[in-house]
């Protein structure tokens, strides 16, 4: 399936551009120019395709019937609709708006959002390819649960206190609303109008994420073509205890998302590093980065912040010590 990306990557770098194949700077230029043009077109379809799944949904009709369910069915599925939305948290941020005016409970909306930018399409496909089904369907199921757990504990700690004063009048407003079960359905979009949403979504998403995506496979080529083998597990350890807190602590000045990610991860395995010291690292750089705290702070106030980067943290420090241990 992804022959076509190696293929023209061939081309481009060494029948076009003349660099040898056995040249670091060869194989680093062939890494990312295959990854980007693999990851660029993986992008556009998945994007358009959620997008359009997405162009007809009514939060407040997801209030209604997430109404009668317990709240545990309510965190997964806020998990996993995060893990199926292919958004970065700046643009996470108008959809956490929504599930709050809507009244969704703060523990609901926080999975989804602790979850959207762990797992997305584009990261599950690429990784089944790197790693195997086993694997991507364990970061799967990892990566939902941090975010259920994530959002348990904001609701029994009561959060929603430390939300922006807009935010949380959004909320209490929202659960002020009236249950109207039975009220008409929303008029169903044409085909023509979920292609224009689908299409302007597509258009602003890959307008956030293409230059992460390419300083993700640019970062992936360098440590691809030019670290020496062994350099990264000498330096941050074969598996000892230390080196997964250590690789999530070196993740947090970083930013990715979890698709620009997927080239780092890759490389950083090949050259050595075990895989839940790896996954710390990952998981650290798309949800636990200044920048994407700095987004957040929009719509939470530091003590928020503080909390949920906490959990985060420990939580990412947790999965990598499990995944060392399962891969060994």
């Amino acid at each position: 399936m992804f022959q076509i990306f190696s293929d023209f990557a061939s081309w481009l770098v060494f029948d076009l551009l003349g660099l040898s194949a056995a040249t670091k700077a060869g194989d680093a230029m062939h890494f990312f120019v295959e990854d980007v043009t693999k990851i660029f077109a993986l992008l556009v379809v998945m994007i358009y395709l959620i997008a359009v799944i997405r162009a007809s949904l009514d939060v407040e009709r997801v209030r209604d019937y997430l109404a009668g369910k317990s709240r545990w069915f309510g965190y997964m599925l806020g998990s996993l609709f995060g893990a199926i939305t292919p958004f970065c948290s700046c643009s996470s941020i108008p959809v956490f708006l929504g599930f709050s005016s809507a009244g969704i409970p703060l523990g609901i909306t926080m999975a989804f959002l602790i979850t959207s930018p762990l797992i997305n399409e584009v990261a599950v496909l690429l990784l089944m390819g790197l790693l195997g089904w086993k694997f991507t369907l364990l970061y799967i199921l990892v990566g939902m649960v941090v975010g259920m757990l994530g959002g348990v504990f904001l609701d029994a700690i009561k959060a929603e206190r430390w939300l922006q004063s807009f935010a949380a009048d959004a909320l209490k407003q929202g659960r002020d609303k009236p249950f109207e079960s039975n009220e008409p359905q929303r008029k169903a979009l044409t085909l023509s109008d979920r292609h224009q949403f689908a299409r302007r979504e597509t258009a602003d998403i890959f307008g956030r994420v293409w230059k992460w995506v390419i300083i993700g496979v640019g970062l992936g080529a360098a440590l691809h073509g030019f670290v020496p083998d062994g350099w990264i597990e000498s330096h941050l350890g074969d598996g000892q205890w230390w080196s997964v807190p250590a690789a999530v602590m070196l993740g947090i000045p970083l930013y990715s998302n979890a698709t620009g990610v997927i080239p780092v991860m890759e490389s950083l395995i090949v050259n050595g590093l075990p895989i839940g010291t790896t996954l710390a690292f990952c998981m650290s750089t798309v949800a636990a980065s200044f920048p994407e705290f700095i987004l957040l702070k929009q719509v939470m106030q530091w003590k928020l912040l503080a909390t949920l980067f906490a959990v985060l943290l420990v939580a990412f420090t947790l999965v990598g010590w499990t995944f060392n241990i399962v891969s060994f």
